[in-house]
């Protein structure tokens, strides 16, 4: 009875693995890299998104995500207050160079 579990198991991890991409998360069915760090204070982060040129709808929602991931990492909360943030005017969150940067503040309690 052990082995067909444990033949499973084994499948699984090779299935997994063979999906290769590692943690990349599409939006709108593209991958916009994106990096959340600390601005200041640990619970201030500023979310820089490359590659906007893609769609600047998934690149707000990749950063949407990376600010959210960013304070349940650090703080266990997924409460932000963004400024600005992903709901923001274009020109409000678009660089020069074509990246979207969001700046926010985890609300760790």
């Amino acid at each position: 009875m052990k082995r067909p579990v444990l033949s499973l198991g084994i499948l699984a991890l090779v299935g997994l693995a063979a999906c290769g991409g590692g943690d990349r998360v599409l939006f709108n069915g593209q991958y916009y890299p994106a990096k959340a760090k600390k601005d200041g204070a640990l619970e201030q982060f500023v979310v820089t998104v490359r590659r906007a040129d893609q769609g600047l709808e998934g690149a707000r929602e990749a950063g949407r995500y990376h600010g959210t991931d960013y304070c349940i990492k650090k703080f266990g909360t997924s409460t932000i207050a963004w400024a600005p943030g992903p709901d923001a005017d274009r020109a409000a969150i678009l660089a020069d160079n074509g990246n979207v940067v969001l700046r926010g503040t985890c609300n760790a309690w």
